[in-house]
């Protein structure tokens, strides 16, 4: 993965990179705004060695810093806590208090810096004070040979317990800058994580991957869709109408010595828009003055009639039975233009229609009868049916919604169609989320004024120098 792809993972995956920071921070600030602060208290000692007892001042200052290393640890022990404790009369153990007692020696020196902590500032510097002094007295009876009066290393005390009342823990700024750097880092972990291993469509060499075909062309999501589901519900600049319009000038090229006069549109799983992307592309071919029908051969779940709003009971299987002729069970969206057959009832055996010898002779009868011909099919891995249509059309076109459709099924769809000898024309990615633009040929018009008339235009695609056919 080169950096461009990098930065197009995060624009893809951006919203849970924000999330994962946004918990990050709000969980490490409910953790340090709960906790009771703390504060320090700060003194120092001063080690020096009697130099009248030694060979020279050298060697006195290089016993007295090793001496210091010791006793940094015993200004912590619990015997000099206990001489704190009952100096100030402290409620806590000799190993509590111990434990909020620190000292370390400045580097290359003899001198001690003693810290103590506590919720109180004004206690951390008393429990401070008394420990200095302590500490002092406790080095010198150590340091006194026995029967002796005087200590080898004198401890004076050179900083005095100091009041801080500025918290040292918990540290706001620290706790959550780290928790934003790691929010930050696991969320690009994560989306890197998630783009690795997601299967499904995006991008156009997703589609490169499993076939030849080419992208015919990319259909955004569009939330008015229920309200507006038809090109002639949508103003003549709409994004939906110009991705049909770009579908069907890409048909004119499929075949330039064998223009396609029967096409059907199917997809691998339900739930792609594939009736919706028939319908429309029906529509679009209508709107040119081609003279175009549509089939409506999903005879389990026919959507097309409703779709456009004509009656759904009489079509294929009425006239197939021989109830009705077949130019009766044609009807006509006046909007369009565009003559309409649709599904009729629904039989029991749909597949053993469709494949029988009267729906093909149908089917030959109306696609010499037409420019052309859109049959819209079941999905291709749940049920047989778009496999017996795929060898009565010229080529078949597989819709994929972007972000959904897995390249497995796409894949194995594919494969149902080679194995029947269909003949894929493209693929059509629907539902094209807006911040996936610049992942197919993808286009935003704007209207500058209540006429309708173009203001902008452009378009941007990962498509160029690929062929549309």
């Amino acid at each position: 993965m080169d950096f461009k792809q990098f930065l197009m993972v995060l624009r893809r995956r951006w919203m849970s990179v924000v999330a994962l920071v946004l918990v990050a921070v709000a969980a490490s600030a409910a953790i340090t705004f709960t906790r009771t602060p703390v504060y320090e208290s700060k003194s120092q000692v001063f080690l020096t060695v009697d130099v009248r007892d030694t060979t020279d001042a050298y060697a006195a200052l290089l016993f007295a810093s090793n001496r210091a290393a010791s006793y940094a640890d015993l200004a912590s022990s619990t015997q000099l806590s206990e001489r704190v404790i009952r100096q100030l009369d402290l409620p806590v153990t000799a190993t509590g208090l111990a434990s909020r007692i620190s000292a370390e020696v400045v580097e290359s020196t003899s001198l001690i810096q003693i810290r103590v902590v506590d919720e109180d500032p004004q206690e951390a510097q008393k429990i401070a004070d008394v420990t200095t002094t302590e500490f002092t007295k406790y080095v010198a009876e150590l340091e006194t040979p026995g029967g002796g009066s005087d200590s080898q290393i004198l401890a004076q005390i050179t900083d005095e317990a100091t009041l801080n009342t500025s918290q040292v823990s918990p540290n706001v700024a620290l706790n959550l800058g780290v928790a934003f750097l790691i929010g930050l880092l696991v969320g690009v972990a994560l989306a890197l994580a998630r783009e690795i291993l997601d299967r499904t469509i995006r991008t156009a060499d997703h589609v490169a991957e499993l076939t030849e075909s080419p992208v015919l062309a990319s259909i955004g999501f569009d939330g008015d869709i229920k309200s507006a589901p038809l090109l002639t519900d949508l103003g003549g600049f709409a994004a939906r109408t110009e991705a049909f319009r770009l579908l069907r000038t890409n048909l004119q090229f499929i075949d330039l010595d064998h223009q396609p006069r029967c096409i059907v549109i199917t997809s691998a799983v339900p739930g792609e828009g594939k009736t919706m992307t028939s319908t429309n592309l029906a529509v679009a071919l209508a709107q040119t003055g081609r003279n175009t029908l549509i089939i409506d051969a999903d005879l389990r779940r026919p959507r097309v009639a409703s779709t456009l709003g004509l009656d759904p009971a009489i079509g294929l299987t009425t006239a197939l039975v021989g109830k009705t002729e077949i130019h009766d069970a044609i009807q006509v969206h006046e909007a369009s233009g565009l003559h309409v057959l649709a599904s009729g009832a629904k039989p029991p055996n749909p597949t053993e229609i469709l494949q029988s010898k009267i729906t093909q002779d149908l089917i030959k009868r109306l696609r010499s009868s037409y420019d052309m011909v859109i049959i819209d099919a079941p999905p291709l891995l749940p049920v047989a049916d778009a496999s017996v249509l795929a060898k009565l059309a010229d080529g078949v076109i597989i819709v994929v919604r972007h972000g959904r459709t897995t390249k497995d099924q796409v894949n194995e769809a594919i494969n149902r169609l080679g194995q029947v000898g269909g003949r894929l024309y493209g693929v059509v990615v629907n539902m094209v989320a807006k911040r996936a633009v610049g992942s197919y040929y993808y286009y935003y018009y704007e209207e500058s004024s209540p006429s309708g008339r173009q203001a902008t235009g452009k378009a941007s695609s990962s498509l160029s120098g690929r062929r549309k056919a």
